[in-house]
């Protein structure tokens, strides 16, 4: 994010009388708070603004780490979205679905599209095992991190 861009959403705060504005993109997360130390917003007189440092991890490859398979306490394995967009189990509407429930997966096995900004994008499952259950309906939004399928690896 840009300097220009900063200044522009603290100058939209101190019009809107907004004491608190967060801004997340995919490798960065942006926290502004009105009033300085702490102390709280309607009691300070002046416009004074403080950028709460927030970490956000970076990995070499965000999509790959991101759609990284997760074990949960059931044994089984979470596929998780690896990004925000709009969930698709098939290539098109005519098109049999990538992945059913029973159906054996690999690492390399496409089980799922995410369509971000237009872009359609192929999600592999990272893991070996069998689909046990789907857990996000067709054409249906998804956020980053949420569990699209259940896998019991094999």
């Amino acid at each position: 994010m840009e300097l220009k861009d900063i200044k522009a959403i603290i100058d939209l705060m101190k019009k809107n009388s907004i004491t608190e504005f967060e801004l997340e993109e995919k490798d960065s997360k942006l926290r502004l708070k009105r009033g300085l130390n702490g102390s709280s917003p309607a009691v300070q007189s002046d416009d004074s603004f403080q950028m709460i440092p927030v970490p956000v991890t970076s990995p070499a490859s965000p999509t790959a780490a991101a759609a990284a398979p997760v074990t949960v306490n059931s044994g089984e394995i979470d596929i998780k979205s690896p990004m925000i967009g709009t969930f698709y189990r098939s290539p098109s509407p005519e098109s049999a679905s990538y992945a059913e429930v029973g159906a054996e997966v690999n690492a390399d096995t496409v089980v799922a599209i995410i369509e971000a900004m237009k872009v359609m994008n192929e999600i592999k499952a990272e893991v070996k095992g069998v689909i046990t259950q789907i857990l996000v309906e067709n054409g249906k939004p998804v956020e980053f991190g949420q569990p699209m399928f259940k896998v019991r690896p094999t």
